[in-house]
């Protein structure tokens, strides 16, 4: 039986249904999704005053993990830049360094941030805490040439969007129990933080095509978690089961009220102001997942937009108590 759901924002709705949407995912159908083309970075950098490098970096186990830096041209070189650390969504099965780069590269028109963009392994080639210390490897070659790079190592912040949201969170708890590197700020952008799927909000979305249903969700989970099973699943993989959410970083969370992840992010913040921490939630009605990177221009998607701006911007001012 499918539970009663909160509407969808009108806008939203009539977007949607031009969209082509679906209820599961296998693995014929995730190759498939897999050759669509990426994203046009030299689209989106078209017109902007942007210095683009390339470079890759040692993982963990010695695999090149590639990193994409941002840099704006014309910035003060006397003053060290904020950077935000990004970290793509797609379920930890798709995507790339470019998926939904459009949300930081907002952030280096706005506050001149250096945003750099790491392009993790995917899941089912590589499974458990592979992924998230793909993105942690990254993380910390970033700190140690902060100077290089021109940034600021206490102004990082660490971003994501969906899967790239739950690997940020469980980026945060690795760096923060190994004691390095510091995270100003982390971002957490509708993410997938709960490798149960037990929350009423999963089960709302469950059993109709969707953007991303509760079968989809069980499908990218299962890819990430190979044989870990129960108690095995560590909280760097999946956040949510983390026992300790203390000493973290200042945190915004946000997500739709239409959507699978909903219950498990309002969970997470409420669990960080718990701990002593700060958190910033925000759900928006109407939302479905994504909303706001599928579609920008919604009015409700522009004002979750400029909400979370205007944090990022409290939270990277150089006189920031974060």
């Amino acid at each position: 039986m499918t539970l009663a759901r909160p509407d969808l924002d009108p806008q939203l709705r009539a977007l949607l249904a031009e969209m082509p949407l679906m209820s599961e995912l296998s693995p014929e159908m995730l190759a498939q999704l897999r050759q669509f083309p990426s994203t046009p970075i030299d689209a989106l950098l078209e017109g902007r005053a942007v210095d683009r490098r390339e470079v890759t970096v040692p993982g963990q186990d010695g695999a090149q993990i590639p990193l994409s830096i941002l840099s704006p041209i014309g910035a003060d070189p006397s003053t060290a830049a904020p950077c935000v650390y990004w970290i793509h969504g797609g379920g930890m099965i798709m995507g790339d360094r470019f998926s939904q780069i459009d949300i930081p590269l907002d952030w280096l028109d706005l506050l001149g941030a250096v945003v750099i963009s790491v392009d993790y392994r995917l899941a089912p080639e590589v499974t458990g805490t592979t992924l998230v210390e793909d993105c942690y490897h990254g993380l910390l070659w970033v700190a140690e040439h902060a100077d290089e790079l021109g940034i600021d190592p206490a102004r990082i912040i660490v971003a994501g969007a969906s899967a790239g949201g739950g690997l940020a969170a469980g980026v945060t708890l690795m760096a923060r129990d190994r004691g390095t590197p510091a995270i100003a700020a982390q971002v957490l952008i509708c993410p997938m933080l709960d490798h149960r799927n037990v929350t009423t909000s999963s089960r709302q979305y469950s059993g109709d095509p969707g953007v991303w249903t509760r079968e989809m969700n069980e499908f990218g989970w299962r890819s990430v978690l190979g044989d870990l099973a129960g108690q095995d699943v560590p909280g760097y993989v999946s956040p949510a089961v983390a026992d300790d959410l203390s000493g973290l970083p200042t945190t915004y969370v946000d997500a739709g009220s239409a959507e699978v992840f909903r219950d498990e992010d309002v969970d997470y913040a409420t669990r960080i102001w718990a701990a002593g921490g700060q958190a910033e939630l925000h759900i928006w009605a109407g939302g479905f997942h994504g909303f706001d990177a599928l579609y920008p221009q919604a009015p409700v998607s522009a004002t979750a937009r400029r909400t979370r701006n205007d944090w990022l911007t409290r939270a990277l001012s150089p006189a920031s108590d974060t």
